[in-house]
Protein backbone atom coordinates (compact mmCIF):
# COMPACT_ATOMS: atom_id res chain seq x y z
CA UNK A 1 0.00 0.00 0.00
CA UNK A 2 1.43 3.01 -0.77
CA UNK A 3 1.49 5.81 2.13
CA UNK A 4 1.22 9.50 0.58
CA UNK A 5 2.37 12.06 3.02
CA UNK A 6 0.81 14.81 1.67
CA UNK A 7 -0.62 16.65 -1.49
CA UNK A 8 0.36 17.68 -4.52
CA UNK A 9 0.39 21.75 -4.65
CA UNK A 10 -0.43 23.61 -8.00
CA UNK A 11 1.35 26.86 -7.39
CA UNK A 12 -0.56 29.49 -8.75
CA UNK A 13 -0.19 33.57 -8.16
CA UNK A 14 1.32 36.70 -9.08
CA UNK A 15 4.86 35.67 -10.34
CA UNK A 16 5.39 33.42 -6.78
CA UNK A 17 6.74 36.82 -4.92
CA UNK A 18 10.57 36.74 -5.42
CA UNK A 19 10.28 38.83 -8.61
CA UNK A 20 7.69 41.39 -6.76
CA UNK A 21 9.98 41.68 -3.87
CA UNK A 22 13.17 42.27 -5.19
CA UNK A 23 10.85 45.33 -7.95
CA UNK A 24 9.88 46.82 -4.49
CA UNK A 25 12.87 46.79 -3.45
CA UNK A 26 15.07 47.88 -6.37
CA UNK A 27 12.68 50.82 -6.92
CA UNK A 28 12.35 51.75 -3.32
CA UNK A 29 16.27 52.40 -3.18
CA UNK A 30 15.93 53.96 -6.80
CA UNK A 31 13.81 56.86 -5.61
CA UNK A 32 15.38 57.08 -2.02
CA UNK A 33 18.95 58.17 -3.70
CA UNK A 34 16.69 60.42 -6.11
CA UNK A 35 15.34 62.23 -2.83
CA UNK A 36 18.56 62.28 -1.33
CA UNK A 37 20.27 63.72 -4.58
CA UNK A 38 17.52 66.54 -4.74
CA UNK A 39 17.30 67.23 -1.53
CA UNK A 40 20.91 67.93 -1.46
CA UNK A 41 20.94 69.80 -4.64
CA UNK A 42 18.03 72.16 -2.66
CA UNK A 43 20.00 72.34 0.80
CA UNK A 44 23.27 73.45 -0.95
CA UNK A 45 21.67 75.83 -3.20
CA UNK A 46 22.14 79.52 -2.01
CA UNK A 47 19.20 82.14 -2.41
CA UNK A 48 15.60 81.88 -1.57
CA UNK A 49 13.89 78.42 -3.25
CA UNK A 50 11.59 79.52 -5.99
CA UNK A 51 10.24 79.16 -9.22
CA UNK A 52 13.78 79.91 -11.28
CA UNK A 53 15.39 77.91 -8.65
CA UNK A 54 13.34 74.43 -9.54
CA UNK A 55 13.15 75.37 -13.10
CA UNK A 56 16.92 75.32 -12.78
CA UNK A 57 17.37 72.02 -10.83
CA UNK A 58 14.88 70.54 -13.77
CA UNK A 59 16.79 72.37 -16.77
CA UNK A 60 19.54 69.86 -17.26
CA UNK A 61 19.11 66.98 -19.70
CA UNK A 62 20.29 64.60 -17.33
CA UNK A 63 18.30 65.49 -14.07
CA UNK A 64 15.01 65.72 -16.74
CA UNK A 65 16.01 61.82 -17.80
CA UNK A 66 16.77 60.63 -13.97
CA UNK A 67 13.32 62.37 -12.93
CA UNK A 68 11.98 60.54 -15.56
CA UNK A 69 13.37 57.25 -15.20
CA UNK A 70 12.92 57.72 -11.06
CA UNK A 71 8.78 58.52 -12.28
CA UNK A 72 8.86 55.23 -14.37
CA UNK A 73 10.28 53.59 -11.28
CA UNK A 74 7.32 55.25 -9.03
CA UNK A 75 4.20 53.81 -11.27
CA UNK A 76 6.35 50.25 -11.26
CA UNK A 77 6.21 50.11 -7.39
CA UNK A 78 2.78 51.22 -7.16
CA UNK A 79 1.62 48.81 -9.85
CA UNK A 80 3.16 46.24 -8.00
CA UNK A 81 1.77 46.94 -4.41
CA UNK A 82 -1.51 47.60 -5.84
CA UNK A 83 -1.97 44.64 -7.77
CA UNK A 84 -1.17 42.47 -4.95
CA UNK A 85 -3.74 44.24 -2.55
CA UNK A 86 -6.10 43.15 -5.02
CA UNK A 87 -5.38 39.84 -5.90
CA UNK A 88 -5.09 39.68 -1.83
CA UNK A 89 -8.59 41.19 -0.83
CA UNK A 90 -10.96 41.58 -4.05
CA UNK A 91 -12.05 38.19 -4.64
CA UNK A 92 -14.75 39.12 -7.37
CA UNK A 93 -12.54 38.04 -10.51
CA UNK A 94 -14.60 40.82 -12.53
CA UNK A 95 -13.99 43.66 -10.07
CA UNK A 96 -10.35 42.88 -9.71
CA UNK A 97 -9.64 42.81 -13.12
CA UNK A 98 -11.73 46.35 -13.37
CA UNK A 99 -9.88 47.51 -10.57
CA UNK A 100 -6.61 46.44 -12.01
CA UNK A 101 -7.70 48.64 -15.49
CA UNK A 102 -8.50 51.63 -14.03
CA UNK A 103 -5.03 51.40 -11.91
CA UNK A 104 -3.37 50.97 -15.41
CA UNK A 105 -4.82 53.85 -16.99
CA UNK A 106 -4.29 55.90 -14.38
CA UNK A 107 -0.54 55.67 -13.68
CA UNK A 108 0.38 55.39 -17.28
CA UNK A 109 -1.60 58.68 -17.43
CA UNK A 110 0.10 60.10 -14.85
CA UNK A 111 3.27 58.66 -15.96
CA UNK A 112 2.44 60.86 -19.28
CA UNK A 113 1.05 63.91 -17.57
CA UNK A 114 4.91 63.65 -15.99
CA UNK A 115 6.67 63.37 -19.04
CA UNK A 116 4.34 66.35 -20.66
CA UNK A 117 5.78 68.39 -17.54
CA UNK A 118 9.59 67.42 -17.68
CA UNK A 119 9.28 68.47 -21.31
CA UNK A 120 6.99 70.64 -21.72
CA UNK A 121 5.61 69.11 -25.00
Amino acid sequence: MAVNYGSKRTVVGAHYGLRDWLVQRGTAGLMAVYTVLLLGQVLLSKGPINYDRWAGIFAQQWMKVLTFAVILALVWHAWVGVRDIFMDYVQPVGARLLLQIVSIVWLVGCAGWAFQVLWRL
